[in-house]
């Protein structure tokens, strides 16, 4: 609606048009993926599971991944996806797709990041809950923006068949927050924006649930 009003425009579509059409290119075709220390671990994004779900089972909640990168005691890039379940093939099929092989990989105890071939795996085991943080700081921070950001700029209205972009936006923004240049954010979308293929209202909500979010 903040788009809508500042170009004057009189279809509440067409703002949300261009915004996704601008997080569909946020990812840079062939980025650089992290390397060095990187931190892995889950989270979870909606209401909360009406039938008492614990643990990671759950029915309502969209589930992300999240890697962090170690920059001295900072952050450096974090990588951030949507996905369908925590199991050992779609975890290691995000560290490979995320991660140079060859870095150093601190997860939980979760088992599904065992066997993981083509890293080194600082495999920890999280027996207290509170401590989390302190296991894998980077990542959690990352989170606490993430979430930070959705409540308080999108006031906790991303829909799950959206979260994608909004991951996408906030990655790009997270990794470019040092830049000395607020403009070359925008020159960088906007070179980005052309390496790839058009994206229509149809085709961004085809395999969607029906309505706009």
């Amino acid at each position: 609606m903040g788009l809508q009003r500042i170009l004057g425009l009189g279809s509440y579509r067409t703002a949300w048009l261009m915004l996704h059409k601008l997080r569909q290119a946020m990812v840079r075709p062939g980025r650089e993926r992290l390397r060095g220390v990187v931190e892995v671990d889950e989270t979870y994004w909606g209401t909360m599971e009406s039938d008492g779900a614990t643990g990671r089972r759950v029915l309502n909640k969209a589930m992300i991944i999240v890697a962090a990168e170690a920059d001295g005691r900072g952050i450096g890039r974090i990588r951030m996806a949507r996905i369908p379940d925590f199991d050992r093939k779609t975890l290691h099929c995000f560290i490979r797709e995320s991660v140079k092989a060859g870095s150093t990989i601190c997860t939980d105890g979760l088992n599904s990041y065992r066997e993981l071939e083509g890293y080194v795996h600082d495999w920890k085991v999280q027996r207290h809950q509170p401590e989390g943080d302190k296991l894998l700081p980077r990542v959690h921070l990352a989170v606490s923006l993430l979430k930070r950001w959705m409540l308080g700029t999108h006031q906790g209205s991303i829909a799950h068949k959206h979260l994608d972009d909004y991951l996408n936006e906030f990655v790009f923004r997270f990794n470019r927050r040092k830049s000395a240049s607020r403009g070359k954010l925008f020159y960088w979308l906007a070179q980005q924006s052309v390496q790839i293929d058009p994206m229509t209202y149809d085709m961004l909500t085809k395999s969607l649930d029906v309505g706009v979010g």
